[in-house]
């Protein structure tokens, strides 16, 4: 191997470590990734052979999809946020019951993971944990189970989770193929763990003090229903926009963001006080940009090694397993330790979608075709495994740094959960996919 190659994969091993030591080092992982994508680059250009600017450009265009991609849809989520269309939802729930609690929780968190994707789910329903439970051990324990639970859900959709998201827009999956494929898997991997944990939990939680001081909403409950349901629904929308119109996602969710932006300058423009809150350019200051950030910067570092080939390499050594099934159960192990986005990316590089004269050549590239089995269970693994430590993905991160939950205390808690949970849907798809789907 030249120097150049293995300088590269040292800067993208060091980079890593930064961004998985992000809380300790106190470096944002958003600045590290920035920084990774650039010198890897920048070493491929001053000393790789055959780089052409073009490259970049193509790669930049792939990437950019999926960032606007996220930032419509994270803008979206937050004006239903900021317009209390989430309270309509949580303020149904009255139980006390741990038992009961843990159910709910766990299903509405799953169902509605698919929708707003796994890291605005978590966020939210954390948000409400706060609500219903004082107890900082216990809401840890539902918050680990949010965390599951979420990333369950949104393996399943097409928008669920940043890596289906990848693979949707790339054409590595349909929104029928990725739901009708892994739901069942999907709902295994949660399934198993409450079922397991109902037999533990007794009693009740203890509820928080209510603070009537907070300040008081101008938002009437008309406003926010009509809110929710524009904003859900434009999420909804996005499939059926790429189905009929056969554009890429990026530009339904913008579409729907456009509508709703449309829709509250005319809520809100005969009321001067709400317009100045709750008006888009003031709600989207409020987005996560740094998250946003972190997904261009790593998909343009695997983006540098895929070019220089380094993908291709590891292609070649995944192959020797010589099942597909298991390739994907590494990655999604994995995936809990380092951040399954440059995982799925990198799967992206090393095997291309293949078409049918490929596999009239090769018939046992059927399973790397569009929907074939290799990628459903890319999208279910990649996306169950990062539970299985709180940092393995995007809403154990974000909820790791809302309640401060120890590393360590996830992995004595809810680690062996998850695991479970993981490979009882592991199994669950490889049986249904061997058997029954694809043979």
């Amino acid at each position: 191997m030249s120097v150049f190659f293995i300088l590269m994969i040292v800067i993208f091993i060091i980079g890593y470590c930064a961004i998985a030591l992000e809380h300790p080092i106190k470096i944002n992982k958003s600045a590290t990734a920035l920084l990774l994508a650039v010198i890897l680059w920048s070493v491929y250009a001053l000393m790789g052979p055959g780089f052409e600017h073009e490259t970049i450009l193509v790669h930049l265009g792939d990437t950019a999809e999926i960032v606007f991609f996220l930032l419509g849809a994270m803008t979206i989520v937050e004006i239903v946020d900021r317009h209390e269309g989430f309270r309509i939802i949580t303020d149904k729930i009255h139980t006390k019951s741990k038992r009961k609690l843990l159910w709910i929780i766990g299903i509405l968190t799953f169902f509605m993971s698919a929708v707003l994707d796994n890291m605005t789910t978590a966020i939210v329903i954390c948000a409400l944990l706060r609500k219903l439970i004082a107890d900082k051990h216990d809401r840890w324990f539902f918050c680990g189970i949010v965390i599951l639970a979420a990333n369950s859900g949104g393996a399943w959709s097409p928008i669920g989770d940043v890596t289906t998201i990848m693979l949707w827009i790339k054409g590595n999956i349909t929104a029928l193929g990725i739901i009708t494929e892994t739901f069942i898997p999907s709902l295994v991997s949660l399934l198993v763990p409450l079922i397991a944990i109902t037999f533990m939990l007794k009693g009740d939680v203890e509820r928080p003090e209510i603070n009537d001081d907070s300040e008081l909403s101008t938002i009437s409950s008309k406003q926010s229903l009509l809110i929710l349901c524009l904003g859900v629904g434009a999420l909804l929308f996005v499939p059926i926009f790429k189905t009929i119109t056969h554009l890429p996602p990026y530009l339904g969710i913008l579409f729907g963001l456009g509508m709703l932006w449309v829709v509250t300058e005319i809520m809100h423009v005969s009321n001067k006080e709400n317009y100045s809150k709750l008006n888009v350019s003031s709600i989207i200051t409020r987005v996560d940009v740094p998250s946003v950030l972190f997904f261009l910067g790593i998909l343009m570092a695997v983006a540098s090694l895929q070019t220089a080939g380094h993908l291709e390499m590891l292609s070649k050594s995944l192959d020797k397993l010589g099942n597909i099934y298991i390739i994907d159960i590494i990655i999604g192990l994995a995936s809990s330790v380092i951040d399954n986005v440059p995982l799925v990316a990198a799967a992206l590089g090393m095997y291309p979608v293949a078409d049918a004269a490929q596999i009239a050549a090769n018939p046992e590239l059927v399973h790397f075709a569009q929907d074939g089995a290799f990628w459903e269970f890319l999208a279910y693994c990649a996306g169950t495994g990062g539970s299985i430590l709180i940092i393995g993905s995007a809403a154990g991160v974000a909820v790791m740094g809302m309640e401060k939950i120890d590393f360590i205390w996830y992995l004595k808690k809810i680690s062996l959960w998850a695991l479970l949970g993981y490979f009882a849907g592991a199994g669950v798809f490889v049986l249904i996919s061997k058997f029954i789907l694809h043979t």
